[in-house]
């Protein structure tokens, strides 16, 4: 099998690209060294209107210059790659060196808490056990597309315990701006470990809408991600593991 990066179409390859545009798809690059899972990882993607598998790479190497030169909006990179590693990759392209970053999840089989920390703290924009399933890996690169940051609801729920070790505080909305009743649904949904699709279809509200809420909801407790609201949730008695 031939290492040899490939891409499917023309793309900008200025600087400056660092997100999807307003009219166009989610730019991917996939890199991983098995050819199967790439194919699979394209299969889904690219059936979805907003998104667009634009290059492959099968070496970690090999994806770092491909990702240079194209600018993809999110990158899809395996931890286990010759050459350079996902974790490496991760912080070449998005980490706090970076003067403009890309956005990075990392997909993988091993669920490793070094790995996991590791990822984070390079910058990653996502990280996600292979087995997590096509839905989540299609919510996971739009949430990368726009910002955000989704990690498998089976890790999530290890670095929940983590953080929520010590002591818990009595009052749930005694730091933050209190939120409403449909935040507080949300909440209880998302530290659960649901997708915005699927609070969307439990509440009967449109994904959007979870969105937006999701966001306040960071606002208001002054947490940068879906992990941070779960977080307090947890810390705060909102719902429990």
């Amino acid at each position: 099998m031939s290492n040899a990066p490939t891409t499917t179409a023309p793309t900008s390859t200025g600087p400056t690209s660092t997100g999807p545009t307003s009219t166009g798809p989610i730019r991917v690059l996939l890199a991983d060294d098995q050819e199967s899972i790439r194919s699979a990882f394209r299969m889904v993607l690219d059936a979805q209107p907003d998104i667009q598998v634009v290059g492959e790479a099968a070496d970690g190497g090999a994806a770092v210059e491909l990702a240079r030169k194209l600018r993809p909006d999110v990158v899809l990179a395996d931890i286990r790659m010759p050459r350079v590693d996902g974790l490496e990759l991760t912080r070449l392209l998005a980490g706090p060196d970076v003067a403009v970053p890309l956005r990075v999840v990392v997909v993988t089989t091993f669920d490793l808490d070094e790995y996991v920390h590791a990822a984070l703290r390079n910058g990653a924009a996502g990280f996600l056990l292979k087995r997590s399933g096509p839905t989540l890996l299609i919510e996971a690169v739009r949430a990368a597309a726009v910002g955000d940051t989704l990690i498998s609801p089976q890790v999530t729920v290890r670095l929940l315990r983590e953080l929520t070790a010590g002591p818990t505080a009595t009052d749930p909305d005694e730091r933050a701006e209190p939120l409403t009743d449909r935040e507080r649904e949300i909440v209880t949904l998302l530290a659960g470990g649901s997708t915005n699709a699927e609070i969307a279809a439990q509440l009967f509200i449109a994904t959007g809408t979870v969105k937006n809420h999701v966001a306040s909801v960071q606002r208001k407790l002054g947490v940068r991600n879906r992990v941070g609201i779960a977080a307090w949730a947890w810390e705060h008695g909102v719902c429990r593991p």
